[in-house]
């Protein structure tokens, strides 16, 4: 089976969630396949379900002054940032036809990443025992937060490629002190091809679930 991809470029996280929902019926009543949204957001802090707002530490009126937008979203996981030179992924994908569940499934959107940086950067990647997402060392350079309705997953993945950290600042990412976040950027000390770097997530997304390749999927044929 391909993978369905829709490729949303740069697009408002509200309006990017309205499109994960269709594409969700969609799948749920069988109409297309498993589907990957792709996706740059302009900055935006989003809190998950049953997330703290007090991990959102910078003020109202400085976020406000910033043009950052407060989000409530229904993924899991706690605070997290969005933002230009970030890839975020949304796979709304049918476990059940995979055969696996929900922590197979995020170990497989982690190999993801794992692999990619190993492979192309030269970066070695990894888990971290207590927390998901991918590390290098004590530094976080990809989110995973997912909801899962009736057997089907939405939200996904926020992979720092060329992402601005000093955002990072105005949070306590996923709720996680102590620790750093990071992007391929940082980790490589120039700027990368980010085009390029969403056609590798797509590669190695298709590798590690086993798809046969991809199709573009016209946003049109869901609105």
């Amino acid at each position: 089976m391909k993978l369905n991809v829709i490729f949303l470029g740069k697009c408002n996280y509200e309006k990017a969630v309205e499109i994960q929902f269709k594409v969700l019926e969609k799948r749920q009543k069988g109409e297309i396949d498993d589907t990957l949204i792709l996706v740059e957001h302009p900055p935006v802090i989003t809190i998950g379900r049953g997330g703290d707002a007090a991990n959102v530490v910078a003020s109202e009126e400085y976020l406000n002054s910033m043009g950052i937008d407060v989000v409530r979203t229904n993924r899991g996981g706690d605070v997290t940032y969005h933002g230009d030179g970030q890839i975020v992924g949304y796979p709304i994908i049918n476990l059940k036809n995979l055969g696996m569940g929900i922590r197979d499934f995020v170990n497989n959107l982690e190999e993801i990443f794992i692999q990619l940086l190993k492979d192309k950067y030269d970066i070695e990647a990894g888990r971290y025992p207590e927390f998901t997402g991918v590390w290098i060392k004590n530094r976080k350079i990809t989110a995973i937060g997912l909801a899962v309705k009736r057997g089907i997953t939405m939200h996904g993945f926020a992979f720092n490629v060329n992402t601005n950290l000093e955002h990072f600042q105005l949070i306590v990412p996923c709720g996680i002190t102590g620790k750093e976040v990071t992007s391929v950027e940082k980790l490589t000390g120039s700027k990368v091809d980010f085009d390029e770097v969403n056609k590798l997530t797509l590669e190695y997304y298709c590798k590690i679930f086993n798809y046969d390749g991809y199709q573009e999927l016209d946003i049109n044929s869901i609105e």
